[in-house]
């Protein structure tokens, strides 16, 4: 049977579907990914977590590279796969998406927040590491590159950094947990781009075939969990999930 055709029915016949996604729905939208050849981790070191927690310089040196736009994500659209799978989410197919991404383009698509689960934090704002409160990227960037200043939140003097989770940072319990019950709750796990070698993330389609659930993967190169698959596609997201869940 065609590809296409096969996932088309594997979504009509599934009750509860749950979108797993990783940097390859985002490169069609021109944002690098990270640990391929070429991407941002071979043109720039990472910052460890306790690096960044104890060092001024490397924090000024994270917020330098936040501004400057290093990481490629700003200005960024969501592409044709986005805007699918926010179809599939609208119509009551999908519940959720997981993601690996920090770009918020699930969300720019027209997935509703509370339906997207974020493993990896969100890069579009920050969040005070000590009481959690949330800062906007352009209030603290006027203070930085106007003054010099390095973050700091306002209500309680503590260390800001964007709402990713950096090398080193405990994974979020939250969205683990929530993640862990949308995969158990699922008959039709569909991993679009992500190349499932980053754990603990990179356990959820496992856990999800391991449950009873249908599990397809759509990514240009073969992953190592293709074996366990009912379906793999490797071929461009936005191409396959456009023919998979036309706009009207």
């Amino acid at each position: 049977m065609d590809a296409i055709a096969e996932l088309r029915g594997f979504l009509a016949d599934a009750r509860r579907v749950v979108f797993f996604t990783g940097a390859g729905i985002s490169t069609e939208s021109g944002i690098p990914d990270f640990r391929s050849p070429g991407g941002v981790w071979s043109k720039m070191k990472p910052i460890m977590f306790d690096e960044f927690v104890g060092s001024e310089d490397k924090r000024r040196e994270a917020w330098t590279r936040v501004f400057s736009g290093a990481a490629g994500w700003v200005g960024a659209k969501p592409n044709a796969g986005h805007f699918a799978v926010a179809r599939l989410v609208a119509e009551g197919k999908a519940s959720c998406v997981i993601t690996q991404n920090v770009d918020n383009l699930h969300q720019d698509s027209g997935v509703s927040p509370g339906q997207v689960v974020e493993l990896h934090g969100n890069a579009t704002y920050a969040k005070c590491l000590d009481c959690g409160l949330r800062h906007e990227l352009e209030v603290l960037k006027q203070s930085f590159l106007g003054r010099g200043e390095i973050p700091r939140c306002r209500e309680c003097g503590g260390l800001v950094k964007t709402a990713t989770i950096s090398f080193g940072q405990a994974m979020p319990e939250e969205p683990m947990a929530r993640s862990r019950i949308e995969t158990l709750a699922s008959d039709l796990f569909v991993v679009l781009g992500s190349s499932l070698v980053v754990y603990p993330a990179a356990g959820f389609p496992m856990l999800a075939k391991r449950n009873g659930a249908r599990l397809v993967i759509v990514n240009r190169e073969p992953t190592e969990q293709d074996g366990l698959a009912d379906l793999v596609i490797n071929d461009g997201i936005g191409k396959v999930m456009s023919a998979v869940a036309p706009a009207n």
